[in-house]
């Protein structure tokens, strides 16, 4: 019998497709396998996404597609917009509603005064403790491996940063918040401080994340990419994510020579620029030193030759 999942596969001719998703991952599903879905959907070749949302989490999840995957590492190492709940009262053993509750205590009244002063206490830089539920190496093995087998690993506090802390209110023991923070910060784990600092114990219950550097939407669903006619009509160009970059345009034969790696020499004040051919087309990065000397610091050229020949 033909097995006709394996002949599906084998028939499946991927494509060369450059450009960001700005996907709206769904709770419920693992970053990776939303990525995966949208790639199937693009019927893209290659393709990563900006860092990981938790499985329960909603919201922006930057997906990059051919020469895109090379400007992932921009995005990873930005700061990051989220809206969040705190249920009050008790605790989990891994930070959010997914998990057992491990401790309990009652909520006494807390004033809106005293949730502001807990969002004061945790704003700027502090220190964190990671979850043992996250995906930390230790000795071989992620740290949820390790918890999931009851082994428990003392992790070195990190310093992060909380730029904006908002209180958006409250329903019962449900606190709602927004914060921007830098790489590396734990939500669930922020907000279990802030319970505690509020006098009780408290778990993540909704996370949605709003914005990954410049990149905030509109958002697109997998329900909406798998009901385009033009799928690939979703993807926004490369340089989308590199606007806080000035724009250089190059003449033909500056970007010829940049292309074959030389130099050209410009008068713009130095510094990291997008650059452009003659016709507005994408190339890459490049860098002007102090002397007027430029540089490629990263090139697009499958993107490139893909936007000349629609140019």
């Amino acid at each position: 019998m033909t097995d006709t999942g394996s002949l599906t596969r084998q028939k499946r001719r991927w494509q060369d497709v450059h450009g960001l998703l700005l996907l709206d991952k769904p709770s419920g599903m693992t970053s990776n396998q939303a990525l995966q879905k949208a790639r199937r959907m693009l019927n893209a070749a290659k393709g990563g996404h900006t860092g990981s949302l938790d499985p329960m989490a909603t919201g922006l999840l930057p997906c990059c597609f051919g020469d895109a995957t090379r400007i992932a590492h921009f995005m990873l190492a930005s700061d990051k917009t989220y809206e969040a709940s705190l249920r009050l009262g008790w605790e989990t053993d891994t930070g959010d509603a997914t998990g057992q509750e491990t401790r309990r205590l009652p909520v006494f009244a807390i004033s809106d005064e005293a949730i502001l002063a807990a969002c004061r206490q945790f704003s700027g830089q502090i220190e964190q403790i990671p979850p043992m539920y996250s995906a930390l190496h230790h000795q071989g093995k992620r740290l949820y491996e390790w918890a999931r087998e009851g082994v428990h690993v003392e992790r070195p506090p990190r310093m992060i940063t909380v730029h904006c802390f908002e209180y958006l209110g409250r329903q019962g023991d449900v606190l709602n918040f927004r914060m921007t923070v830098s790489k590396g910060t734990y939500i669930r784990t922020l907000l279990e401080d802030v319970a505690k600092a509020l006098g009780t114990y408290g778990h993540l219950t909704a996370l949605r994340r709003t914005q990954v550097s410049i990149l905030q939407g509109p958002m697109v669903t997998l329900d909406e990419l798998k009901g385009a006619a033009a799928p690939v009509n979703y993807l926004l160009p490369l340089d989308y994510a590199l606007q806080e970059y000035p724009e250089l345009t190059l003449t033909a034969d500056q970007a010829q020579a940049l292309i074959h790696g030389q130099r050209i020499q410009r008068s713009e004040p130095a510094g990291i620029y997008r650059l452009y051919d003659a016709q507005s087309v994408f190339l890459g990065l490049g860098e002007i030193l102090v002397n007027g000397q430029t540089r490629v610091k990263k090139l697009f050229l499958k993107s490139y030759a893909a936007g000349r020949q629609r140019a």
